[in-house]
């Protein structure tokens, strides 16, 4: 183990976990609104559109994030879609991203209470409103800990984006292994940083799971 390449390649490192960041933390908020959104259109839009929605997310989960990306970067051009390898990147991984969000709220929405919605329309609230204030604020903490999960999924995909090119972790790093004939370093640097990514999520989720827990009993 080379600790002093290491050390020397830390400056690389960081700016690699940058771009990942770049591309993880935006993507999610994209794929988290866009995943939100879909899940409303069936929650409230009928039986048709609903059966169309689900066709769609069931293309977007069947096939892996691999396939799609490579699709959208090489193959967009050839229909007008022509995006550099960030863009791209960003695109792919917000909407294979919301396939699943989707999924995962739509099932919190079915999960809170059939009572808790007709009290709010009971007491005048519109459909709008009943969604705002009752809806949304319950399904938030019961999916709480599938969307924190997700979230690491989408994290750890990134690595795939190494292969349109962007500079993001995984495409440093096993660039820096490659070049100084180094894989153990370079695995071992890897498995360090998406750990650290890991644990990073996976205790600020648990950090905001105590605090809508202390909301909801308040």
């Amino acid at each position: 183990m080379n600790l002093e390449l290491i050390r020397a390649s830390i400056p690389e490192i960081i700016d690699g976990l940058g771009f990942t960041l770049l591309m993880w933390l935006p993507g999610s908020a994209l794929a988290l609104a866009l995943g939100l959104l879909v899940a409303i259109l069936r929650h409230y839009g009928g039986p048709a559109l609903d059966r169309g929605l689900q066709a769609l997310l069931g293309v977007l989960r069947g096939t892996p994030f691999l396939v799609q990306i490579f699709l959208l970067y090489y193959g967009g051009p050839f229909i007008g879609w022509d995006f550099d390898a960030p863009t791209a990147g960003l695109l792919g991984l917000s909407v294979y991203g919301a396939a699943y969000f989707a999924e995962i709220i739509r099932g919190g929405l079915a999960a809170v209470p059939r009572g808790h919605v007709e009290a709010a329309a009971c007491v005048g609230m519109t459909r709008a409103q009943t969604l705002r204030r009752v809806l949304l604020p319950e399904m938030a903490l019961l999916i709480l800990p599938s969307t924190i999960n997700m979230l690491i999924v989408l994290m750890k995909e990134t690595a795939v984006l190494s292969i349109i090119t962007v500079p993001e972790l995984t495409a440093v790093i096993t660039g820096i292994g490659s070049l100084h004939f180094a894989y153990a370093e370079a695995a071992f640097m890897l498995a360090v940083c998406y750990w650290g990514l890991t644990e990073a999520t996976g205790l600020l989720g648990r950090g905001l799971e105590r605090r809508l827990q202390r909301f909801r009993l308040a």
